[in-house]
């Protein structure tokens, strides 16, 4: 009985020293996380906005007097060269007025003729033979203004371009420095595209852009330099972005609509990841969870400005890096990792 007691209880201990290998000799399982390659893009890639097609420039044409139309020799959409004339206003009165300043230039001019002779001779006091060439004078600045007014009463484009709408039709009264037609220089035309407050700061001037016009079945065109907006619509709270364009067939025309997509810019181009990635540790520094061998490090990073639920990274971390989004909550330095990529 006693050897078999005996017997028993070593069959015991050993099996309490295997079990209790065996368990010193397992590991700890890796935990799952999931993760994201780190890479340089910009935030607007892919996207899409509706802009308006605006001309460059615009020139209005106006009369600096008041009158009546009487010819117009433009309509909307039709090309002009510098010099062409535009319209003319009803020119009898300072044609009247011509008459009557040239009437007054040949009488002042006579009486200069007359008293030249008496004061040749002596006989005319000097303050006769002033007033006299004063009144020659006068006479000839009021024959220049007189041409001018009925110069006036045709008015012609200082500037090249595509007759813009609005035209005056003859018959209509108009008045000094209300336009009779606007002139617009549409050799370089921009695109004006309304963007939130939230993506206005990724756009640079070299950001490049496709352009789509439907109405030109479709067309597109490589955007070029991008101008910014400093003012946001106090109700949409968007910014305008215009977006230059040389159009030298004049295919693009003010007013057309199309669709703007940003094809991802280098000069904008930086690193971010998800604002839950990042951490802070008990000095205050920033860190992500970064995976090397399996294994989970701390990568301390210097973060930039936000955007959505991303955050650029500035420093701390390299194209091609992998760092843990989400299952990061219980890892410690060191710890090995399940690598699930996304």
């Amino acid at each position: 009985m006693n050897k078999t007691k005996t017997f028993l209880i070593a069959v015991a201990v050993m099996s309490l020293m295997a079990c209790g290998g065996n368990k010193t000799e397992r590991k700890a399982e890796p935990i799952a996380v999931e993760t994201e390659t780190v890479k340089a893009g910009s935030d607007l890639q892919g996207r899409t906005y509706v802009g308006v097609v605006e001309e460059e420039s615009a020139t209005s044409i106006s009369f600096t007097g008041a009158g009546t139309l009487t010819r117009v020799y433009v309509e909307e959409g039709q090309a002009v060269r510098a010099g062409q004339l535009i319209a003319e206003m009803d020119k009898t009165q300072a044609q009247n007025m011509l008459a009557a300043a040239e009437a007054q230039m040949k009488q002042a001019n006579d009486a200069l003729a007359r008293m030249k002779q008496l004061h040749d001779n002596g006989s005319l006091p000097e303050i006769k033979w002033v007033e006299t060439q004063s009144a020659v004078e006068q006479a000839q600045a009021t024959l220049d203004l007189a041409k001018k007014t009925l110069a006036d009463c045709s008015v012609r484009t200082p500037v090249s371009g595509i007759i813009g709408k609005g035209v005056k039709e003859a018959g209509e009264t108009v008045l000094p420095a209300l336009p009779v037609a606007s002139v617009l220089n549409i050799n370089k035309v921009r695109i004006v595209v309304s963007v939130p407050e939230k993506e206005i700061a990724n756009f640079t001037p070299k950001t490049p852009t496709t352009i789509s016009v439907e109405a030109l079945g479709g067309r597109t065109y490589q955007g070029g330099t991008i101008t910014k907006g400093i003012e946001a619509d106090g109700t949409t709270h968007t910014y305008d972005i215009k977006i230059h364009l040389q159009n030298t067939d004049h295919g693009l025309l003010p007013g057309m609509v199309c669709q703007v997509k940003v094809n991802g810019s280098t000069a904008a181009a930086q690193m971010s990841v998800p604002i839950t990635a990042v951490q802070q540790n008990a000095q205050g520094k920033k860190f992500v969870w970064a995976v090397k061998d399996g294994k989970a490090h701390r990568s301390i990073v210097t973060i930039g400005r936000a955007s959505g639920n991303r955050i650029a990274i500035e420093e701390g971390l390299t194209e091609g890096d992998v760092i843990i989004i989400e299952g990061y909550q219980k890892l410690s330095e060191g710890v090995e990792v399940k690598n699930r990529q996304l």
